[in-house]
């Protein structure tokens, strides 16, 4: 207080930054302390036969409150067939071994905004909200990482159904499916501009949630979404595992596909799907391919009243009449390509409604409607962040982005990097240098003492406040009161 008496005030964003990094030295040490702690503890308790001490290594760990420097040993395995490897058992025992030096807060705090944001920008937004520093090279090293763990996790469910191992449980009457693609600019390895290619994107999902639609508002149910650019073969063996993960296939009813017409859209596992051709494509190419505003609104009414024959023959007039055989007018052209078109795609100008036949009861919440949804997730889920901006994307990089993205969109994001950094702490060793540091005795206990002790047990301006809940909870962790 006397620093404000005799004028030397600070701004209140200096005293937060002030306090923020003090608050985050503390933290530092007592993670220091309990790594180190935890891996003699390890040491202890390991195979001495089988892991060799040989000592320990200097390391860091990046955290929300920055940087953790540590030690931890490093151990001599011989294998039975005699192959030697060294390993960390901390790191092991961590789950440091998976995804990489860094905590889970941390990743999913990374995860998150590097799927919202350019690597850049996410990186300077970690950086200026935590206490930790992240560069734009280490938030794109971290999102590959997880992308290829999402691939591996993809590639083993893909396995599980092929070898008649499906886990799905759930049921439904018809199970909605709509697949299109986003284009996107790649680079090569030098990052020079190449030739585009498609991001493939799948959604599923039960039906409407019936309550919002009386709200008018409209909210898919059950929908899960599933991203990337392989090849098509293999995008739809992901797909089929992915829907075996969650339903029990023999239970479906009715599998109803939406779709632009593409063939590699129409490559499904089940035979007796129901194709739909994408309502938004379908008035797309009537806008393209006609130039006549009332020759659009003929075709339009013919498709709607299910005259099909009468919509393409329709077509085929028009483009003759509009023939001039001048090379340069491609009135003709374009109709005789919608004609075209829509004759390939002719089994799905009906509505699913009409196909099916009968249309089931919705499950209880739901409600059904028309599809073409596609669109627009494609835009929630891909464009939003992988085009536009001038952005170009390596095929592996856009792949990785497109795993990490579909995951968000499902709500599944944070919990993967979980599964990837969330290692386990033994409960009595945290107890056991809890206990130490939140007193000030730690330098009784390993000698090193702790850079924060004397601050803590400094006169605290904060004693001579008002004590509401909030700050005694605030002083209660400064003064080491558990």
């Amino acid at each position: 207080m006397g620093s404000i008496l005799d004028g030397n005030k600070i701004t209140f964003n200096e005293l937060e930054q002030n306090i923020f990094r003090f608050v985050c030295g503390i933290a530092q040490d007592m993670t220091r302390s309990i790594l180190e702690d935890y891996d003699d503890e390890l040491s202890r308790e390991r195979d001495k036969k089988a892991y060799r001490d040989k000592g320990k290594r200097k390391t860091s760990i990046k955290t929300v409150y920055g940087d953790v420097s540590y030690e931890r040993r490093v151990y001599r395995k011989k294998a039975d067939d005699g192959t030697v490897s060294h390993v960390f058992l901390l790191d092991e025992a961590i789950g440091m071994d998976r995804i990489g030096l860094i905590s889970t807060n941390m990743a999913q705090i990374i995860a998150m905004s590097v799927t919202e944001n350019p690597y850049r920008k996410g990186a300077m937004l970690v950086s200026r909200t935590s206490g930790e520093t992240i560069s734009a090279s280490g938030a794109w090293n971290l999102l590959q990482k997880l992308g290829e763990r999402i691939s591996e996790e993809e590639d083993a469910s893909v396995r599980r159904m092929e070898a008649g191992e499906a886990q799905g449980t759930e049921k439904t009457e018809i199970l909605f499916e709509e697949m299109d693609g986003v284009w996107l600019r790649m680079q090569d390895s030098y990052h020079k501009k190449s030739p585009k290619k498609e991001m493939k994107v799948y959604t599923m999902y039960k039906g409407w949630d019936s309550k919002k639609e009386a709200e008018g508002r409209s909210t898919l149910v059950g929908k899960k979404t599933l991203a990337g650019m392989e090849g098509s073969t293999e995008f739809h063996r992901k797909r089929e595992a992915y829907i075996e993960q969650i339903y029990d296939v023999d239970e479906i009813g009715r599998r109803v596909l939406n779709g632009d017409g593409g063939a590699w859209i129409r490559e499904t596992y089940d035979e007796d799907a129901i194709f739909q051709l994408d309502p938004y494509h379908v008035q797309k190419a009537i806008i393209k391919g006609l130039g006549d505003a009332g020759a659009r609104e003929e075709v339009r009414a013919k498709l709607g009243a299910g005259d099909i024959d009468g919509a393409l023959d329709y077509i085929r007039t028009y483009a003759d009449s509009v023939d001039s055989g001048d090379p340069g007018d491609k009135k003709a052209e374009n109709a005789r390509e919608l004609h075209a078109y829509l004759s390939s795609n002719r089994e799905g100008l009906q509505p699913w409604q009409k196909q099916i036949g009968t249309v089931p009861e919705p499950p209880e919440g739901c409600c059904y409607k028309n599809m073409g949804v596609q669109e627009n997730q494609n835009c929630s889920v891909i464009t939003m962040r992988m085009k536009h901006r001038r952005m170009r994307w390596s095929e592996r990089g856009g792949n990785n982005m497109g795993k990490a993205l579909a995951r968000r969109a499902n709500g599944e994001l944070q919990e993967t990097v979980s599964r990837y950094t969330d290692g386990q702490i033994c409960a009595p060793v945290l107890e056991e240098v809890l206990e130490p540091l939140s007193a000030a005795r730690s330098p009784k206990k390993d000698g090193k003492g702790s850079s924060y002790i004397d601050r803590i047990s400094a006169h605290m301006p904060l004693l001579d406040a008002v004590q509401t809940a909030a700050r005694k909870a605030f002083l209660n962790v400064l003064k080491g009161v558990r």
